[in-house]
């Protein structure tokens, strides 16, 4: 499969270098190096599919072109559109040319993420009960310089995205109940840490979210009736962990059992695959779950900036 990657910043640097020798050329309005300043000037008969790795604002109108045109589309989360009606047509008009559009969540392809969806539907856990998941980075000054990303909900739709995304990817449908717990500017003038709730999904969930993380983190507490699961770190910061803890009644130390993984991020070369392997087998574009966190993010984006703002 031929590809081109739109946009090279951090993200379109890394899915260069994972295309490899399947890329055809580089779209970039600003580096000097790049083959192409506009998608629309790239020939056709060049590429099969693209990589989008833009800011949010262009991306419905590059999705839009490359669907009208047949070219399958692998594009960084969030998938930002102004209304839901927008993303109901891009998708309607994938569908009619048989392109395939996918949002890039590469934590799903994390080993240990894997290990937890595939242990919560075994039920082995019996009843859970809460989730509480902790993202957090050391970029609040990379951002509050940007030309573009200190702006908004500020952490809420770039980290947020991803916590959503995941306990969609082990839960299945949210409840559309989340609401917003504190948002802060700390030192940034978007909110650079916010924690999101909802009481109505099951399991209840509980989400923060934080640019002042100074040491890149994440965690993940998951607490059921028969034990409880538990996520440290990712592999790309590694070492990561994953914890089960077997409940012992009426109570007691439980005994647990550790996976530990030293290992390079393999998450972004095993997205690619994955994308690749529906398109060779005629997967059709489902935007349901981008239209869905769409509606979430900017209700949830409307509440953070507020709260923020009273702060």
């Amino acid at each position: 499969m031929r590809c081109i990657i739109v946009g090279y910043g951090v993200q379109g640097k890394k899915r260069l270098t994972v295309a490899a020798g399947e890329a055809a050329g580089v779209v970039d309005p600003i580096w000097p190096e790049a083959q192409w300043k506009d998608v629309r000037e790239v020939p056709p008969d060049r590429y099969d599919a693209a990589v989008v790795c833009t800011p949010d604002g262009p991306k419905t109108e590059i999705l839009g072109y490359l669907a009208s045109h047949g070219k399958h589309a692998l594009t960084e989360k969030p998938l930002h559109a102004e209304t839901d009606g927008e993303l109901a047509a891009l998708e309607a008009k994938a569908r009619a040319s048989g392109a395939l559009l996918v949002t890039a969540y590469n934590h799903r392809f994390e080993p240990h993420y894997v290990r937890m969806r595939d242990l919560i539907a075994s039920g082995e856990l019996g009843r859970i009960y809460r989730c509480r998941m902790f993202y957090g980075n050391g970029t609040a000054r990379l951002v509050r310089e940007s030309a573009w990303r200190d702006q908004g909900a500020g952490v809420l739709p770039d980290l947020g995205s991803h916590l959503l995304d995941t306990a969609n990817f082990w839960f299945g449908d949210l409840a559309d109940d989340f609401r917003v717990i504190s948002a802060s500017c700390l030192e940034n003038r978007a909110p650079d840490h916010v924690v999101i709730g909802s009481e109505g999904s099951k399991p209840k969930i509980e989400l923060e979210m934080t640019l002042v993380s100074w040491r890149n983190h994440f965690t993940c507490d998951i607490f059921a009736e028969k034990g409880s699961a538990h996520i440290e770190s990712l592999c790309k910061w590694g070492p990561s962990r994953f914890t089960r803890r077997t409940r012992v009644l009426p109570s007691g130390r439980p005994p647990e059992e550790s996976v530990i993984l030293v290992q390079d991020d393999p998450t972004w070369a095993l997205e690619y695959a994955a994308f690749k392997a529906l398109v060779a087998s005629g997967a059709r574009t489902d935007l349901s779950k981008d239209r869905w966190l769409l509606r979430t993010l900017g209700r949830l984006s409307d509440e953070v900036i507020k709260v923020s703002s009273l702060a």
